[in-house]
């Protein structure tokens, strides 16, 4: 990759304490064969279309914790069923152009600093799917999505995510990259020409949050909004309930409310690819819904998921 196209990582300023994985997701872990097909855990029929998801991943912290959050990720993870890949669009990819990891072997990329060495010690070592990744590649044309054979890898907000879902880290991961030159119709459109991937059993995952003012975080206000962040999380709620995409694609920077929420996109946009793959008759259904440090919206929603 040039100088040029090189990945910009952002860097978290969050902070947190550490614990144990979830006792759902070592259950899991350890769960024999047998009880795994009865319980609708294993790989996806051929035919069977894949739902779409959104993480409000929050604090990296997250990763090592075992909370309401972090446990609905779980049950997340035992309620869908397996994929035969998972296709990521992190808010922590942000490069000049679009990427899609190559690499057979992806690394797990800890792109954040001031935390607990135990986060850093964290691995994902899910493979890659280096043919997938040129099926990826050639889906678009215009624009032209790159192969990246080297330069990335998973990044947190793809692993601290996937770690509570799939704890066995078994099954193939890519990550699309965020080309921040291009407008949100843009990221919306990219996520349409990727919809076709869910009838292979894809799973595409949009990993970012709907409200991400750094900034603006109040430490004494763990698991709250500031008035402005339920303004605009509330807005973007109704408007998926709605199923207005258009006006989440075009209008989330008309409030006040909303640029306070979204001062820059890269949180958000993860948000427009998911809405692109979706088909107008997927069943929304949000997994999560609640605040963190006043200014970090942690909701998460599904359309398409089946129960």
């Amino acid at each position: 990759m040039s100088k040029e196209t090189r990945s910009l990582s952002r860097r978290s300023l969050l902070m947190g304490a550490g614990s144990a994985l979830t006792a759902l997701g070592l259950w899991r872990l350890h769960m024999p064969d047998q009880l795994k097909t009865l319980l609708n855990l294993t790989s996806k029929q051929d035919g069977e279309k894949m739902p779409v998801l959104f993480v409000g991943h929050g604090n990296p912290m997250n990763a090592i914790q075992d909370n309401p959050f972090t446990q609905s990720l779980a049950n997340l993870g035992n309620e869908i069923a397996t994929p035969k890949a998972i296709l990521v669009v992190s808010a922590h990819w942000l490069s000049a152009g679009t990427w899609v990891t190559r690499m057979e072997k992806p690394r797990t990329i800890h792109d954040f600093y001031g935390f607990p060495q135990e986060l850093f010690n964290v691995q994902y070592p899910a493979p890659g799917d280096p043919e997938l990744a040129k099926q990826i590649q050639s889906l678009s044309s215009k624009p032209q999505i790159h192969g990246d054979d080297s330069s990335w890898g998973l990044d947190h907000g793809t692993w601290a995510v996937l770690r509570k879902m799939y704890p066995q880290a078994d099954i193939p991961v890519l990550q699309l990259s965020i080309d921040m030159s291009e407008p949100p119709a843009f990221h919306f459109e990219l996520g349409r020409t990727l919809k076709k991937l869910r009838e292979q059993g894809v799973l595409i995952v949009g990993s970012g949050n709907i409200v991400h003012n750094l900034r603006r975080a109040n430490w004494d206000k763990p698991l709250q909004g500031e008035d402005w962040a339920i303004e605009f999380d509330e807005w973007a709620k109704a408007k998926l309930v709605d199923r207005d995409f258009k006006a989440l694609t075009e209008e989330f920077m008309k409030s006040t409310a909303g640029r306070l929420s979204v001062p820059t996109p890269d949180h958000y946009l993860p948000m427009l690819y998911v809405l692109g793959a979706a088909d107008e008759k997927d069943e929304l259904a949000f997994q999560f819904e609640g605040y963190d440090m006043g200014s970090i919206s942690m909701r998460g929603f599904s359309l398409g998921k089946k129960g």
